[in-house]
């Protein structure tokens, strides 16, 4: 950092966006939990209200993620889904989206939902040929194409740049779930995006302890607006303790990042070749099929995100689920421990998933004890 240039990422992380009590001088940012603020002497309101509109303890850690983002402003709410689902919650009868047929199962399910109940146009498609989204463009009608950085189990890359003009020349938003590759590697805004979005619960708070979603925006637009209207009358905001722990957990984002990065790129390459192992699935590997794009778009490592898929179907990779001794079988992603799942027994009937799937998160442990903990589940196959 030289006098006139701005502090890295990982040093905005670390300080807090360089914060210290204007009063007391403390380091660390309090938690203000009151839910109501009191107007000055002339009755006028000041900056804050009631915290279902604003409260100073998410307004500091919507800041920081905004500037690290490259974004206008950020908005937190109280759960990932909620956040994600407030970018389609205004939507109209008569509008449509395209979405990915490989994403976040929650969220899709969500979507499926709205096109039945409102009559919202919904096409999935495989969003990593460009083509794809171009083909299923409404013209008129398409309000949002919605991606994910990597597609959530399969880890398919989408060309962010290039659908982004595909979505403009149709009048429609580009919305990104960044929630696996967080600004540290991945800036979406940069590449084009609208909207980005992630779940803060995973790589942004990273200890598995706290709920939360975020939305941050290229421009304060009338998009913007629609968001922040159903955030405040829908009610669905984070609340000052969660945030507290999302901005603690923030702090060591950048350390995180590197070892789960380190790690799995290790567990990709080790597995990479087993027997039992069909197909290794991590976009830092030379051989995935969106290993180009991804290299490029994403400038501080691939993340700890991956999925194998063992030979023998279902039950031989519920056999190596259920065998793991320091793998956590457990429902999520981005912490500092290491989970492993069979999605296909997660997300139930008519998920798209292979059942031979198992998709791992993998964390900061010494990564001799997760290759170990591995091969022996492997060998009860």
């Amino acid at each position: 950092m030289t006098r006139n240039t701005p502090p890295a990422p990982a040093t905005l992380l670390a300080q807090a966006g360089h914060f210290i009590d204007a009063e007391t001088r403390a380091i660390v940012p309090p938690i203000h939990s009151s839910t109501t603020f009191a107007r000055d002497q002339d009755y006028a309101l000041g900056r804050y209200i009631y915290s279902r509109d604003d409260n100073p303890t998410f307004a500091q850690a919507e800041e920081l993620i905004a500037g690290l983002e490259g974004g206008a402003a950020s908005l937190l709410f109280a759960s990932g889904l909620a956040a994600a689902s407030a970018v389609f919650e205004p939507l109209r009868p008569d509008q449509h989206v395209i979405a990915p047929i490989s994403m976040y199962y929650a969220l899709q399910a969500w979507l499926k939902i709205l096109t039945e109940r409102r009559g919202i146009g919904l096409t999935l498609v495989d969003p990593t040929d460009p083509k794809n989204v171009a083909d299923a463009i409404r013209p008129g009608e398409t309000a949002i194409v919605w991606v994910e950085t990597l597609s959530n189990p399969t880890w398919d890359v989408a060309d962010i740049r290039a659908l982004a003009t595909i979505a403009h020349d149709a009048g429609a938003i580009l919305g990104v779930d960044a929630t696996v590759t967080p600004p540290l590697t991945c800036r979406p805004l940069d590449l084009g995006a609208d909207i980005v979005f992630h779940s803060t619960t995973k790589y942004l708070n990273g200890h598995s302890d706290v709920l939360g979603g975020v939305l941050t925006t290229a421009a304060m637009d009338a998009n913007w607006t629609d968001i922040l209207g159903v955030r405040k009358f829908v009610g669905g905001v984070m609340g000052p303790f969660e945030a507290w722990l999302l901005l603690r957990g923030m702090r060591t984002l950048s350390v995180r990042w590197e070892r789960a990065s380190e790690n799995a790129m290790a567990l990709a390459r080790h597995f990479q070749s087993h027997p039992k192992i069909q197909a290794v699935r991590y976009a830092g590997l030379t051989d995935h099929p969106g290993h180009s794009v991804a290299a490029a778009q994403f400038t501080g490592g691939f993340g700890g995100m991956m999925s194998i898929l063992i030979r023998g179907g279902a039950e031989a990779a519920l056999t190596v689920a259920k065998s793991v001794r320091l793998f956590v079988p457990a429902t999520s992603l981005g912490g500092v421990e290491s989970l492993i799942e069979h999605r296909a027994t997660v997300e139930g009937p008519g998920s798209a998933t292979p059942d031979s799937l198992l998709r791992i998160s993998v964390g900061i442990e010494a990564v001799d004890d997760l290759i170990g903990d591995l091969e022996q589940a492997l060998e009860k196959v």
